[in-house]
C-alpha cells in the first residue's frame, strides 16, 4: 500500500467502480468489491478509512450491509451513493447504520472528493480520540498504581515500624496508642524532651491515616516571630508587611487534605495562639492582608518539650487552645528511660552514618556498646546520632571501639557521680579517670595556676599541659 488513506468502493456494477476509482485514486488508495461478501473479506485484511457503498445491490441494500459493518468494523466512516431520494425507511436505516453522508446520483466529482476528504478527516479525528481515551485510561491506571505504590513506600519509610525500639521498651505503649488513633481525624499533642523523635511519630500517624496521599508539612513555631510565622502558616498578600513582595500560599493551604505538624507549639505568643485557635475552631484561614477567609481541611499534630499544663496554669498558654490541641496526648520517654533501645538505635544510626560518609563499618565493639548504654544521653537520639557519626569519622578499623567515644561519654560511663566504675572498665581506664579528676581538682584549688598545680601533682609544666590536652580540659569561667 502507498500510505494514502484507503477507500473501499462496494458496487455490483464494474463500470461504476472504475469511474469512482478514477476520481478518487489521485488522493486515496481505492479498493473495490462487487458484493458485500467480497467487501467483508477486504475489511478482514485491510485497515479501511472510508466505505463508499451503492444503495441498490442484488442481495442486500447498501444501508443493510453498512449496519453489519457498523457492528463488526465500527472504525471506517460509512457513506452511501444512491439514485433514490430520501424516504422514512432510508432515513431510519441511515441512523441505524451510522452513515456519515448520503450522496445522490448524479454526483459531481469535486463534491464527491470534498465529501471523501471530510470523511477521512472524521476517521482520523475518531482514531485520535480513541487513542487519547485509551492513553487517558492507561495514564489514570498508571497514576493510581503510582499513587498506591508511593503511599505504600511512604508508609513503609515513615510508618510505625521505622520507630526503632526493643521488645518491652517504654515506647511500646506509645506506639500502640498512636496506631489506634492514627485513622481518626483528631488533633494530637505529642510531648517529650528534644530529640526523642516527636516528628518521626507524627509522620507515622499521618502515613497510617486516610490522609496518607496528601501533604505532610512541618513548621517550627519557636523559630519565627509572630508575623513571619503567621505568613508561613496562613499565607499573605503582596504588600501585607515589609518584605512581602508577592502573594504567598501558607502551609495550611498547601497541606489541604493532609496534615500540619506544629513543632515547639509551646513557644508561641498569646497573640498568635488566638489566631491559631480561630483556625482550629472554624477550619478557615485568612492570609495576612486578605479580606476573605479560605476554608482548609487539615489535621493538626502539635509537639512541645514544655510542660504545657504548667504553662496553662501560669497563663503563658491559652487553656482553650491547649484543649483544642490535646484531642489526644502522647508522651515520648527520654532515651535514658529506655536504655534497652540504645543498641538497636545505635545500629540504625551507624548504617546512616556509613552511607553518609561512604565508609564501611562492621559494627560496635562490646566495650563501646557498654559505654553507649551506660551514658545518660541528655540530648536523646540526636546526641546519640552525633556521637556515632563522630566515631565513624574517626574510625580506622571496621569495629568501633570505646576509645573513639568523646571524653564526656567515657567519663560519665566509667566513673559516675557515686564513684563506682561501670562493669567492664579496664584498670587503665579507671586510673585515667581518677587522674583527670585529681588534675581538675588541683587546678580548681589553684585557680588554674599551671605552675602551682604542676608542683602539687609532681609534674612539670610541659607534662601537665600535655595531660590537659589529652583529657580535653580547659578553664571554665
Amino acid at each position: 500500500m502507498s500510505g494514502l488513506p484507503i477507500v473501499l468502493v462496494v458496487d455490483d456494477e464494474i463500470r461504476s467502480q472504475e469511474v469512482l476509482r478514477r476520481v478518487l485514486s489521485e488522493e486515496c488508495e481505492v479498493l473495490t468489491a462487487s458484493s458485500p461478501a467480497e467487501a467483508e473479506g477486504l475489511l478482514e485484511q485491510e485497515m479501511v478509512h472510508v466505505i463508499l457503498c451503492d444503495q441498490r445491490m442484488p442481495d442486500v441494500s447498501g444501508v443493510e450491509f453498512l449496519k453489519t459493518v457498523r457492528e463488526r468494523w465500527p472504525d471506517p466512516v460509512r457513506m452511501i451513493i444512491s439514485g433514490f431520494t430520501y424516504s422514512e425507511d432510508i432515513i431510519a436505516g441511515i441512523n441505524e447504520a451510522g452513515i456519515y453522508q448520503y450522496i445522490t446520483k448524479p454526483w459531481q466529482p469535486e463534491h464527491l472528493l470534498t465529501t471523501i476528504r471530510g470523511a477521512i478527516q472524521l476517521y482520523r479525528l475518531q482514531r485520535d480520540n480513541q487513542n487519547a481515551s485509551i492513553e487517558m485510561k492507561l495514564t489514570a491506571t498508571k497514576l493510581e498504581q503510582v499513587v498506591a505504590s508511593k503511599r505504600k513506600a511512604l508508609k513503609s519509610h515513615f510508618g510505625f515500624e521505622r520507630i526503632v525500639h526493643a521488645e518491652g521498651s517504654p515506647i511500646d505503649d506509645v506506639i500502640a496508642l498512636a496506631r489506634r488513633i492514627a485513622g481518626f481525624d483528631i488533633t494530637v499533642l505529642i510531648t517529650g524532651a528534644s530529640g526523642t523523635g516527636k516528628e518521626l511519630l507524627a509522620r507515622a500517624i499521618h502515613y497510617n491515616s486516610d490522609r496518607a496521599d496528601k501533604p505532610f508539612v512541618v513548621e517550627n513555631c519557636g523559630a519565627l516571630p509572630d508575623q513571619l510565622l503567621e505568613s508561613e502558616l496562613f499565607g499573605c498578600k503582596k504588600g501585607a508587611f515589609t518584605g512581602a513582595y508577592e502573594d504567598r500560599i501558607g502551609l495550611f493551604e498547601q497541606a489541604d487534605g493532609g496534615t500540619v505538624f506544629l513543632d515547639e507549639i509551646g513557644e508561641t505568643s498569646p497573640a498568635f495562639q488566638v489566631k491559631l485557635l480561630r483556625v482550629l475552631q472554624d477550619g478557615e484561614i485568612r492570609p495576612l492582608g486578605a479580606r476573605l477567609t479560605r476554608r482548609v481541611d487539615v489535621r493538626v499534630i502539635a509537639a512541645t518539650n514544655r510542660q504545657l499544663e504548667a504553662d496553662v496554669e501560669a497563663s503563658r498558654f491559652r487553656r482553650d487552645l491547649y484543649y483544642r490541641l490535646a484531642g489526644f496526648r502522647l508522651h515520648l520517654p527520654s532515651l535514658h528511660e529506655r536504655p534497652m533501645d540504645i543498641p538497636l538505635l545505635a545500629q540504625q544510626l551507624l548504617g546512616e552514618a556509613m552511607r553518609a560518609f561512604n565508609k564501611p563499618i562492621r559494627g560496635f565493639g562490646d566495650d563501646a556498646l557498654a559505654r553507649l548504654r551506660g551514658y545518660g544521653w541528655p540530648g536523646n537520639v540526636r546526641e546519640l546520632q552525633n556521637e556515632i557519626r563522630r566515631m565513624v569519622a574517626l574510625a580506622d578499623s571496621p569495629i568501633l571501639t570505646a576509645n573513639l567515644l568523646s571524653a564526656s561519654v567515657v567519663r560519665s560511663t566509667l566513673w559516675p557521680e557515686n564513684g563506682a566504675a561501670i562493669e567492664g572498665a579496664t584498670l587503665k581506664e579507671r586510673v585515667e579517670t581518677l587522674e583527670e579528676q585529681m588534675i581538675r581538682e588541683s587546678l580548681t584549688r589553684h585557680r588554674w595556676n599551671i605552675s602551682r598545680a604542676a608542683e602539687e601533682l609532681g609534674l612539670s609544666r610541659v607534662g601537665l599541659r600535655a595531660k590537659l590536652q589529652r583529657y580535653g580540659l580547659e578553664r571554665m569561667n
